[in-house]
């Protein structure tokens, strides 16, 4: 049996997740990192293989926050941005980290801000 670090197990769910999860021009991915400093998403569409939409905890707005209060932020800002651009559906890939914390955190903001999924 092959001993895994940490770091590749995450990329060894993302891409099992990324195999069933693909976004659209309508309904684009909310693509997710987490890093121990931040949390940033983007919008993309899967099929012309562009971001649409991104936010980042380096932003002025979200770099002062404690870390849950700047993921449900990054969510708000990220459901505004999208609907100014009229996307107001979209799937989450949560990039192979555990659906807890910050990266539900980031998207209870977004489903706050209006975005579906």
């Amino acid at each position: 049996m092959t001993v895994q670090s940490p770091p590749q197990r995450r990329l060894r769910r993302r891409r099992r997740v990324r195999a069933k999860v693909r976004g659209s021009a309508q309904r684009p991915r909310i693509s997710v990192f987490r890093s121990n400093r931040g949390i940033s998403a983007q919008l993309i569409d899967d099929d012309s293989g562009t971001t649409i939409v991104a936010v980042n905890w380096t932003e002025p707005d979200l770099r002062g926050l404690a870390a849950m209060d700047q993921a449900r932020r990054a969510g708000e800002v990220l459901a505004d941005r999208a609907k100014a651009v009229g996307v107001d559906s979209a799937v989450f890939d949560r990039g192979g980290y555990q659906y807890h914390g910050r990266v539900q955190a980031l998207a209870d903001g977004a489903r706050g801000g209006g975005l579906k999924f």
